[in-house]
């Protein structure tokens, strides 16, 4: 059965559902200790005490507050980016003017997942300032910076609508379009250029999980490392403007540096995480989407 450009875009947008699922699952208690070391880099001297404090206060289920967000997140963000990605692709291939089966080179390949991932901002900024929210709502309590938290999705959603309107869920969207597209150049590129070493002259489609976890974490490893005080940012921005108006990207960059030169606070457990949760990502969406080719070869 002949693939048109639509059925491309279905399977892509489902085999990148499926991975962003792996990646959250995988993920999540590294990705809360990040936002709370981000976010209050002075309460936590490092990533086991902030695991240690995180269990103490709040129990195990704090590791995995704004998992319901998280995985709305990802699995709309990574939908949309394997979904353009695929378009993206071809889009480089008209600009270089080379056949549309034409394999892309690692770094044509890098500049399309760039491209493609500001389409995806577009729907995780709103998700992932509720997730940061209730991943650091407990210390934005301790602190004293609001009085009353919120302990749900829905309340979290409810008071930014109250407050900000429907435009207040893209606070921090420069800050995450900053971080996106130039990270996703580093991410699709480390992603690639391991798969090339990893194949060895042979086609790529070949390798098994091991060589696709390998470059899975090593091309989130290479986003995290190029991008990350621009998430410290983002983070900062998205999570303190709940106790009133937040100062913009430069803003809180300046002062960050200024005041607690914190640009890289959770940086460890950030790179745990990007190395499982992206390796757990590309093997999900690999395999998900080789078996529905093949399912859709077989008619």
């Amino acid at each position: 059965m002949r693939i048109n450009s639509a059925l491309q875009a279905a399977i892509d947008l489902t085999a990148g559902a499926a991975g962003g699922t792996a990646c959250v699952v995988t993920g999540q208690p590294f990705d809360t200790a990040k936002v709370k070391m981000q976010t209050f880099p002075d309460m936590y001297k490092g990533i086991v005490d902030c695991f240690v404090k995180t269990y103490k206060q709040v129990g195990f289920r704090g590791f995995y507050k704004g998992t319901t967000p998280a995985l709305v997140a990802n699995i709309a963000e990574n939908s949309v980016l394997f979904m353009c990605y695929g378009f993206c692709q071809q889009i480089v291939r008209r600009i270089v003017g080379v056949d549309r089966k034409t394999k892309l080179s690692d770094l044509q390949n890098a500049a399309a997942g760039s491209f493609a991932s500001a389409f995806a901002t577009l729907v995780l900024c709103p998700t992932e300032l509720v997730k940061c929210r209730l991943q650091a709502m407990h210390e934005m309590q301790l602190s004293g910076k609001i009085v009353q938290g919120q302990s749900t999705v829905w309340s979290v959603v409810k008071s930014v609508i109250q407050k900000d309107g429907p435009l207040g869920f893209y606070r921090g969207l420069s800050s995450t379009l900053l971080r996106e597209v130039p990270g996703y150049f580093f991410f699709f590129g480390g992603y690639e250029l391991s798969r090339t070493f990893f194949a060895s002259g042979r086609s790529k489609d070949e390798l098994g999980p091991i060589p696709l976890l390998l470059s899975g974490g090593f091309g989130g490893s290479c986003l995290w490392i190029a991008v990350y005080p621009v998430d410290c940012v983002k983070s900062r921005i998205q999570v303190l403007s709940m106790a009133g108006k937040q100062t913009g990207f430069m803003g809180t960059f300046v002062t960050v540096v200024r005041t607690e030169v914190a640009l890289y606070s959770g940086l460890k457990p950030t790179m745990i995480r990007a190395f499982l949760a992206n390796g757990a990502l590309f093997l999900a969406y690999e395999y998900s989407r080789k078996l529905m080719m093949k399912q859709i070869d077989s008619y």
